[in-house]
């Protein structure tokens, strides 16, 4: 074994991983971070790792104890960073189930059910692909070498706890101050009328999680995110007014139906090329990986007992059960949902197949570009719309909105255990870089999926309660947009009510392929900058306030970088890279702070709101300001996290 392929703990040393003290705080770490997330990303469409904070977090309360270590922080962060993943499955999908009236509510046991299945078998399916991924083929997994160094260096996690705290006290200030007193509007929108037939429109959101997020991708996947938002609300929308002489006398309420009802289809395209593509263009690879994962099944019965402790996975024979087990209940809750046997049974045998395949592109993506361009929502319109067109076959018109749904549940099971798959892998990765054992990381991934399972129906049942899911309206102001769920039911009913616009998706699907070949360029020049379409396609549906307001964190980062660069030449190399990683990691633990501390408490809002059932019981002013001192409350979040950025990095000088 070469040196920099050595574990940091031997193999030949036994230390506790799966303690008492690491699943319960790993169970409720992944509670926490589902919640956050699944706030995040019904906002603006996107989540984020929640590894790195898990980690300082679990690494500074294990402090309290007299004895802990490593590999048990490790498997702390690999059960929290599940609520993360699963969160991402849930809220891609569910609520288009209620955005099309099939359901009212979320029914708790169907959906903790459904979450719980897919997570779990996301876990399953990714087993046999661990050793020819990670040990085989050597893939990057750049967030599991992140977090990895993170616990390495553990000896600063109780320093970073404080810039993780600080950041959600911020976060959830600014959210009181917004959504509960209503002192004022984080959002700033303008749209005019340019003659008969011109259209112009700027638009910016000050919330906090949205700096952050910004912040966290960085500004190349911000520019794209950007860039999405320019093509669609810059271009297309004022194409489509000058051809259709559309006009309004609220420009702006104007501008946002169109891109509900024509626009965001641009995305939906680009999103279903981008997860074809991933498939289409790791084929080979995926092909070996899954025949090593072959061989690892037919093999798995007889070497158990001769493996190292760091190459030790869940029995094979153990994985096979776990899945056919799991079938039943799936299919039994699509029974329950549709109501008709063949159908149901064709669902689960595709839901299997289909999860199978996905997750397996997912693992080997995270490993390729990691978790923030994993192409989850692209496998699942994907998923959504061949479900659709399957089932439309088989049950004809007679029940379009039972058709919709039963595409929709398929997804459901496929998003969740694609998504648990890319996460899976990536603490796999940190494990394998750590000496940790698989199959006891493979039980805290479980864990973890079953803490966030748990959760995340209350978390969307307040929600939906309280702010409403779908685009935002002048009767719902405060609505959480929900884009992938939004585009996962316009597909679905799209293609069974006959309606789908498909010229437009068309365009998308064109866009996506030029985006593509842009890409491939860019990989033949040896260029560092990338061109992933999902990150495009995603800034195409989501408003433009959301995208603007992200592209603001990620200047920001921009503007880290660029400061620690200019100190270089004032330290020595070893010293300048120490100073960079803390810099980063102290601008990551605010972010990821702010990003927390504001969704937490707009859960927490939900709540007395839901009672009340008024969403103003708090209201401190007649009549908020506008989106001005949101504006200037994310300058100064801005200025903050730079001083406090920039800070870290001349400590100690």
């Amino acid at each position: 074994m070469e040196k920099s392929d050595r574990p940091y703990i031997s193999p030949d040393i036994v230390l506790p991983e799966v303690t008492f003290k690491a699943v319960i705080l790993g169970f409720l770490l992944s509670g926490v971070l589902a919640a956050a997330n699944a706030y995040l990303g019904l906002l603006v469409g996107m989540t984020v790792s929640a590894s790195i904070p898990a980690a300082v977090i679990s690494m500074a309360i294990f402090r309290l104890f007299p004895r802990s270590n490593i590999l048990e922080n490790n498997a702390v962060q690999t059960a929290a960073s599940a609520g993360e993943s699963l969160a991402a499955g849930v809220i891609f999908t569910f609520p288009a189930l209620v955005l099309m009236n099939y359901w009212t509510t979320f029914n708790y046991f169907e959906t903790a059910g459904i979450a719980l299945c897919g997570g779990v078998l996301g876990v399953l399916f990714t087993i046999p692909l661990r050793s020819a991924l990670i040990v085989r083929q050597k893939l990057t997994f750049p967030e599991g070498i992140a977090t990895a160094e993170v616990l390495k260096t553990g000896t600063e996690g109780g320093g970073g706890i404080k810039y993780l705290g600080l950041g959600f006290l911020l976060g959830a200030v600014i959210k009181m101050c917004d959504t509960g007193f209503k002192l004022f509007d984080s959002i700033w929108e303008r749209a005019t009328m340019i003659g008969d037939k011109g259209f112009a429109y700027f638009g910016i959101n000050g919330a906090p999680a949205l700096l952050a997020v910004g912040y966290i991708v960085g500004l190349r996947i911000a520019t794209l995110v950007f860039a999405g938002g320019v093509i669609s609300w810059w271009i297309a929308i004022p194409i489509y007014v000058a051809l259709t002489g559309a006009t309004s006398e609220d420009t702006v309420a104007m501008g946002y139906e169109i891109w509900n009802a024509k626009i965001r289809y641009l995305g939906a395209g680009a999103m279903l090329v981008g997860g074809l593509w991933a498939l289409v263009s790791i084929r080979s690879a995926l092909g070996s990986a899954l025949s090593e994962a072959k061989s690892a099944f037919q093999s798995s019965a007889n070497d158990q007992t001769t493996k190292l402790r760091t190459e030790l996975d869940t029995p094979m024979s153990w994985v096979l059960i776990g899945i056919a087990m799991l079938v039943v209940p799936i299919f039994i809750i699509y029974l329950r949902e549709i109501q008709h046997v063949p159908i149901s049974i064709m669902m689960a045998l595709f839901m299997v197949v289909a999860g199978f395949l996905f997750s397996a592109v997912a693992g080997y993506m995270a490993g390729l570009v990691g978790s923030s361009n994993n192409p989850i929502s692209g496998v699942t319109i994907a998923t959504v719309l061949t479900s659709s067109l399957v089932l439309l076959a088989l049950m004809g018109g007679e029940d379009p909105a039972s058709g919709a749904a039963a595409a929709i549940l398929i997804g459901a099971v496929v998003c969740c255990a694609a998504a648990i798959a890319g996460d899976n892998m990536q603490d796999l990765k940190a494990g394998h870089l750590l000496g940790a054992t698989p199959r006891k990381l493979q039980i805290m991934q479980m864990i973890g999926v079953l803490g966030a399972a748990l959760v995340l129906p209350i978390v969307l049942s307040l929600l939906h309660g309280v702010f409403g899911f779908g685009p935002k309206t002048e009767a719902n102001p405060d609505s959480l947009t929900a884009p992938q769920a939004g585009l996962m039911q316009s597909v679905a009913d799209g293609v069974f009510g006959g309606n789908l616009p498909w010229d437009f998706m068309g365009i998308g699907v064109v866009l996506g392929i030029i985006i593509i070949l842009l890409d491939r360029i860019q990989e033949k020049r040896g260029s560092a900058w990338r061109i992933p379409v999902l990150a495009v396609a995603v800034g195409m549906y989501l408003p433009f306030e959301l995208d603007s307001g992200i592209m603001l964190g990620g200047i920001l980062a921009w503007l880290v970088h660029r400061y620690s660069e200019s100190r270089k030449g004032n330290h020595s190399r070893a010293l300048h890279e120490e100073k960079s990683q803390r810099s980063e990691q102290t601008g990551l633990l605010f972010a990821s702070g702010l990003i927390t501390g504001e969704a937490l408490m707009g859960i927490f809002l939900a709540i007395p709101f839901a009672i009340a059932g008024n969403a103003t019981i708090f209201k401190m002013v007649d009549k908020s300001y506008g989106g001005l001192p949101g504006l200037l409350s994310a300058l100064a979040l801005f200025g903050l996290l730079y001083f406090l950025a920039t800070n870290a990095y001349q400590k100690d000088e």
